[in-house]
C-alpha cells in the first residue's frame, strides 16, 4: 500500500515569492580520478505560472541539475548540497515520505527517453493510475477512468482501448504524449521537462510544444530542458543558458534573443540554421569541446573556447545585471558597453571561414540561407523575427 499522501503545502500569500528558488545548488560525483562537478553553483528561480526555457549543450548540467532538485541522485557517490526552496519549502531538507508526497504530486517530471521511464511489463494504463492512487485516495476504477481521459487529453486516439497496452505497442510520439499524461496526472503546480521533444519529427513536436501551453494555461509552471533554441523561442517567459554546470546567460526570452551578451550565447544562436540571410557553405560553430566537469577552470569555465579571452576570464565571473535591463544577467568579464560590436568582430572570422569556396572537410551538406535541409523554421517564431540576432 502507498504511503498515506501528506496535506498539500498551500502556496504562499505572497505573490512575489517564487514557486521554486533554487540556491547555490552543487552537485558533484565522487570518481577514481577524483571529483567531478556537475552543477557548480546554480541559482535560478520560477515564479508561479512562469515557462523557463534551460539550454545549453549536452553535459553542461541541465538535467542534472532538475534531478537533484527531485531528490532523484541518490548513489552514495553524489554530493549535493545548496537549497531547493518550492513554495517556502527546503527540499533538500525534508524525510523521504515528505519528498514522496512531493515527487509526482506538486512537482512532476516528463523524463528525456520515454521508452525507459515507462514500465516494459505494466500496461500504459496501470502506470498512470497507480501515480494517481499513489498520490489520491481513488478506487481502481476511478483511476482507471482518470487514466483513459488523461490519454485522450494528450491527444491518444482511442484511449478507451490504448489504456490497455504496454509501452512497446505505442510509437515514439505516444510515448511521449503518455509519460506527459502520466506527469500531469496529479495537476502538478511544476512540470520538469527533460527534452521532450528529442527524437521527435517536428509535427509531433509541436503537438507536445501545444500540450505544455495547455498546462501552463491551466496556471501550472514548467521548466523546460532543451539543447533546441527553436523550441525555447516558441515558449519559453525566460530563458537560462547554462555552461559547465554554470549559469552563463539568464533573462526574458526576447533579451536573451534580441541581445545575448555572453560569448557562449553568441555561438548557440549563431549555430542555428537561418531561412533567411547569406548562402553558407558551413554553419558556424563554437570551436573546441564542452569543458569536463572533473578539470572546470577556476575562472570562466568557458575561456578555453573563448575567441574574446583575456587576462581577466582567469577570475571567475559574478552574474551582473545588463546596464540597459536589470532582469538580464549575465556571467562575463567583457565590457558591459560594447557587447554587441564586440559580438560583431568575434564572429567576423567564422563568418569568412564560412562563406569561402573551399571544399567542406566534413562532408556535410551546405546550408542554404534560403532553405533549412533540416526541415525545421526559423528557430525564432513569427512573433519574435524581428529580434532575431
Amino acid at each position: 500500500m502507498p504511503d498515506q499522501p501528506l496535506p498539500l503545502q498551500e502556496p504562499s500569500d505572497q505573490p512575489d515569492q517564487p514557486l521554486l528558488d533554487v540556491r547555490d545548488l552543487r552537485v558533484s560525483f565522487r570518481t577514481r580520478t577524483g571529483p567531478a562537478t556537475a552543477v557548480d553553483g546554480l541559482s535560478l528561480s520560477v515564479a508561479p505560472g512562469e515557462i523557463l526555457g534551460v539550454v545549453g549543450e549536452s553535459g553542461s548540467g541541465k538535467s542534472v541539475s532538475m534531478l537533484a532538485v527531485l531528490r532523484l541522485l541518490t548513489s552514495p557517490n553524489v554530493t549535493v548540497t545548496g537549497q531547493v526552496l518550492f513554495r517556502g519549502r527546503d527540499l533538500l531538507a525534508l524525510t523521504d515520505k515528505e519528498m514522496r508526497a512531493v515527487r509526482g504530486r506538486e512537482i512532476a517530471m516528463v523524463f528525456q527517453d520515454p521508452m525507459t521511464a515507462l514500465t516494459p511489463v505494466y500496461t500504459v494504463g496501470w502506470q498512470i493510475a497507480e501515480q494517481i492512487r499513489a498520490h489520491e485516495p481513488v478506487s481502481r476504477k476511478e483511476a482507471h477512468a482518470r487514466a483513459v481521459t488523461l490519454l485522450s487529453d494528450v491527444g491518444i486516439p482511442d484511449a478507451a482501448s490504448r489504456v490497455k497496452a504496454y509501452p512497446h505497442e505505442f510509437s515514439g510520439g505516444m510515448r511521449q504524449r503518455a509519460v506527459i499524461a502520466m506527469a500531469l496526472a496529479c495537476r502538478p503546480a511544476l512540470l520538469i521537462a527533460d527534452e521532450p521533444t528529442t527524437a521527435l519529427d517536428v509535427t509531433i513536436q509541436a503537438q507536445i510544444l501545444d500540450l505544455m501551453r495547455d498546462l501552463n494555461a491551466r496556471g501550472s509552471a514548467v521548466v523546460l530542458i532543451t539543447h533546441d533554441m527553436g523550441v525555447v523561442s516558441e515558449i519559453a517567459h525566460r530563458v537560462l543558458v547554462m555552461y559547465g554546470g554554470r549559469v552563463a546567460e539568464q533573462g526574458p526570452r526576447r533579451a536573451v534573443f534580441h541581445s545575448p551578451r555572453h560569448p557562449y550565447t553568441w555561438g548557440l544562436l549563431d549555430s542555428v540554421p537561418r531561412v533567411g540571410g547569406p548562402r553558407l557553405r558551413r554553419l558556424p560553430t563554437i570551436a573546441g569541446t564542452p569543458v569536463s566537469p572533473d578539470s572546470l577552470p577556476d575562472g570562466c569555465a568557458f575561456a578555453p573556447r573563448c575567441r574574446l579571452r583575456h587576462e581577466g576570464c582567469e577570475e571567475r565571473p559574478e552574474l551582473a545585471a545588463s546596464p540597459d535591463d536589470a532582469a538580464h544577467h549575465d556571467a562575463c568579464r567583457l565590457p558591459a558597453g560594447d557587447r554587441a560590436a564586440l559580438r560583431l568582430g568575434a564572429r567576423a572570422p567564422a563568418d569568412e571561414t564560412a562563406t569561402a569556396g573551399e571544399p567542406d572537410p566534413s562532408g556535410e551538406a551546405d546550408q542554404s540561407g534560403e532553405t533549412d535541409p533540416s526541415g525545421e523554421t526559423d528557430p525564432v517564431d513569427e512573433a519574435d523575427r524581428e529580434m532575431a540576432p
